[in-house]
């Protein structure tokens, strides 16, 4: 059986491998960030910054019921179509989904791990471990 995480990896597998280029995903990826929620400028404060990104990257994680629920924002443009594509795998998630996810191998699926700058792939690396350490602390 498919677990919900691994339905919505599948679910942007499928969308990356219909389009083209990496230009075209570049512009989805953009197009994810744009359809986020903002955050309040009270949540763009330094407790919610995620140290390690080249780009200003604010997180907030809170905690419903026994799942977590992750918002977040970015100046860069591409950074917060990454932060989208992170909420859709990770946002609404048990702590021990969280954990056990393979983040590596799903950015591998999506061609992100080849597609992304140096910069930009340990900026998501940070990411994914401030969430990575959030479910842990749950």
């Amino acid at each position: 059986m498919t677990s919900p995480i691994d339905a919505d990896l599948d679910a942007l597998a499928e969308d990356f491998e219909l389009l083209g280029d990496w230009e075209e995903r570049y512009r989805h990826v953009i197009d994810l960030g744009r359809a986020l929620a903002p955050l309040s400028e009270a949540e763009h404060s330094e407790e919610n910054k995620v140290r390690g990104c080249a780009s200003q990257v604010w997180l907030v994680t809170e905690k419903e019921g026994g799942l977590l629920r992750f918002r977040g924002d970015s100046d860069a443009h591409i950074v917060r179509g990454l932060i989208a594509i992170l909420m859709k795998l990770y946002s609404g998630r048990t702590p021990d989904q969280i954990l056990a996810f393979d983040s590596k191998a799903a950015f591998a699926r999506l061609g992100l791990d080849g597609a992304l700058s140096t910069q930009r792939s340990n900026g998501l690396a940070s990411m994914v471990q401030r969430i990575r350490r959030d479910a842990g602390e749950a």
